[in-house]
């Protein structure tokens, strides 16, 4: 079962048209960081905290045994990305990696289990080690396991 309700697309047009670009080629498009080929993402669907509507990000792929990590870096701002509120309010999601999308559910890792995702997550994309320099806040990292 997926996630069903009104699509608001992105403000960000990059976002907008990776997306796009990814669900209309089943996944064989679009899907890595653009200009970066070594760094895959997925497309995660989220219900809005504040507007309940669908939202559509691609993040990076971080993936072992089924499990999926989505870590909320917004490069090491001091504020969580927006999808963040999204996870927590709403914590179902669907993720597409590849042709079809999944329903998951969502949780915070904690503790050394979030010790042993974040350094899963900064050997799939090592730009993450970076960002948590620049921030004071330890940045959440997620995971979805299918529903």
């Amino acid at each position: 079962m997926t996630l069903e309700g009104e699509y608001e697309p992105s403000p960000e047009q990059w976002v907008r048209d990776q997306v796009a670009a990814y669900e209309g080629s089943d996944g064989r498009e679009a899907n890595t960081l653009p200009d970066h080929p070594e760094w895959p993402i997925v497309v995660i669907t989220s219900r809005g905290a504040k507007s309940g509507k669908l939202r559509k990000n691609p993040v990076m792929r971080v993936e072992k045994d089924g499990v999926y990590a989505a870590v909320a870096s917004k490069g090491g701002t001091p504020e969580n990305p927006t999808w963040y509120h999204n996870f927590i309010e709403h914590p179902e999601v669907d993720l597409q990696d590849g042709p079809e999308p999944h329903t998951y559910k969502v949780r915070v890792a904690e503790g050394e289990e979030r010790a042993e995702w974040w350094e899963r997550a900064v050997s799939v994309y090592s730009p993450y080690a970076e960002y948590q320099e620049k921030t004071d806040r330890q940045i959440p990292v997620f995971l979805l396991e299918r529903a």
